[in-house]
């Protein structure tokens, strides 16, 4: 299983993710990193044995531009293999964050314009480039229009096997930045269900969450708050 550290950037700075509530986000403080600059933070991931990275773009995500400029020093000075979430709603703006040197682009539900759009993405992209992230709060779907039968999750997951895709990411808000512990009811559903390639993200504690989601056949966890406070150690990670 693939661990795979984030960096969420707001204001063109990294910032602590908690619960989606990102008016209230704050810049990162890190024992891994002095600095809340992206690339720094990237920096420092990749001095400590990472070669991918997510990276939550919120500014675009919110409606702004891409940070480009950052997205492309990240790559040319770390080689980190970044997928990034920057709000992708058209294929002018997913196309924008494959010239900017992401491996892969993430289409979260959040800002999802309508399904066709996964479609059109894995027909431009290609499969293996798109990653679909199925955005929650608890069990009941965000997204950017109205799903009406397809707002429960395995519901949504099904017509999304039907249109191709093989990549997922479970991620519930909610839990995010809470150290609460993941979405365990969700995930196992899924997994039970789905042929998927499913990474997990948000509410992840310590080793003890790694090792269960391993068991559980998650393919890869995003882990952000857990490595920048110490609880997940890269030496910790090995037991995963």
């Amino acid at each position: 299983m693939r661990i795979i550290p984030v960096i969420d950037i707001l204001g063109g700075v990294a910032v602590h993710a908690i619960r989606g509530k990102r008016e209230n986000y704050q810049p990162l403080k890190s024992i891994l990193c002095a600095s809340a600059n992206p690339v720094d933070v990237a920096a420092s991931f990749r001095a400590f044995g990472f070669s991918e990275l997510y990276i939550a773009d919120l500014d675009a995500i919110r409606g702004g531009l891409v940070n480009s400029s950052l997205l492309k020093r990240i790559v040319n000075d770390t080689e980190l293999k970044l997928m990034v979430d920057a709000g992708a709603s058209n294929l002018e703006r997913s196309r924008e964050v494959v010239d900017c040197g992401a491996s892969k682009v993430i289409i979260g539900t959040e800002t999802l314009p309508n399904i066709s759009f996964v479609t059109e993405a894995i027909e431009a992209l290609g499969v293996d480039r798109v990653v679909v992230s199925l955005d929650l709060i608890g069990d009941k779907v965000l997204a950017g229009f109205d799903l009406g039968k397809l707002a429960e999750p395995m519901a949504f997951l099904h017509e999304l096997d039907i249109l191709g895709v093989s990549q997922i990411i479970v991620l519930d808000l909610s839990k995010v930045g809470t150290r609460e512990g993941t979405n365990l009811a969700v995930i196992r559903k899924v997994l039970r269900h789905i042929k998927f390639e499913v990474l997990v993200g948000g509410g992840v504690r310590d080793i003890t969450d790694l090792i269960e989601l391993k068991s559980l056949g998650v393919s890869a966890v995003l882990v952000a708050t857990a490595l920048h406070s110490g609880k997940i150690s890269p030496e910790k990670m090995k037991q995963a």
